[in-house]
């Protein structure tokens, strides 16, 4: 099968990930003058910033060494397109030409097998962080109780509130827009399950090694540690969990993960 001519343009870097140089890319989207193709990319990064994603994620700057004749080499300014990027351009691009056309097609696409991977990927996160919360919440409560935890919901508040900017699990609960009967660790998405998993852990581990016999001693060591991990993820420059989009319910990607692997199966892959 002949491979795709924007396939045979893509560039590998040392990770293993895709890229494709602008100016390769303006040669097949025949743009003669690469200036005038600047011009289009300028508009990809408007596109791109304008959907939420960071600009230098996909578009970075660079020098790329061209030959000049007798074995020598100079440096020419390249921008290096992600998969994401190179669709935009070719959004953005002359829609008279034919191969913009073929471009388009192709990018879109690629786009959207990448997000379909990428999707069950952040699926197959999600299912295995939620297993981890359900063992570790069971651990914390046993340890919690040997601390002398008698009210488990007003323990579980304070390790909320700490985390979550004084939120309690009804606020919590209120903020995510979720059902009465909808539970808000089945509608986290890996990143949010894996703060409250490392407070979940954390809050144990610090129960057992102060050797905490006190109600009032254990809710405040709770909420301590989901306030530590909080600045943590300031310090980060992270998005506050309260902030984290709400998702549908881990029952809903247990299902896709079953789905795409029976149709695994059935292509023989």
């Amino acid at each position: 099968m002949k491979q795709n001519q924007f396939e045979t343009i893509k560039h590998l870097d040392d990770e293993g990930k895709e890229y494709w140089s602008s100016r390769e890319l303006a040669r097949e989207l025949e743009y003669p003058d690469y200036r005038k193709f600047l011009a289009v990319i300028e508009k990809a990064k408007t596109a791109c910033e304008n959907s939420g994603e960071v600009i230098h994620n996909h578009f970075v700057h660079t020098g790329e060494m061209v030959p000049i004749g007798s074995g020598a080499e100079r440096p020419i300014e390249t921008i290096f397109l992600s998969r994401y990027a190179c669709y935009l351009v070719v959004q953005n691009s002359d829609p008279t030409k034919v191969v913009v056309a073929k471009g388009q097609t192709y990018f879109a696409i690629q786009t959207h097998r990448q997000e379909t991977a990428d999707n069950l990927i952040e699926d197959h996160n999600r299912v295995k962080l939620r297993e981890e919360m359900k063992k570790h919440n069971t651990s914390l409560v046993q340890t919690a109780r040997v601390a002398g935890v008698e009210n488990f919901a007003i323990f579980q508040n304070h390790g909320y509130k700490g985390l979550y900017g004084g939120l309690t699990m009804k606020d919590i609960h209120v903020r995510k827009k979720l059902g009465k009967t909808q539970k808000i660790l089945d509608h986290m998405n890996s990143e949010e399950l894996a703060a409250n998993l490392f407070r979940a852990t954390q809050t144990e581990a610090k129960l057992k090694r102060d050797g905490v016999k006190n109600e009032g001693e254990a809710n405040l060591a709770h909420y301590y540690v989901g306030q530590k991990v909080r600045n943590t993820i300031a310090s980060l420059g992270g998005t506050m969990p309260e902030s984290l989009p709400m998702v549908d319910g881990v029952g809903k990607a247990e299902t896709r993960i079953k789905r795409a692997e029976k149709t695994k199966k059935i292509k023989g892959e």
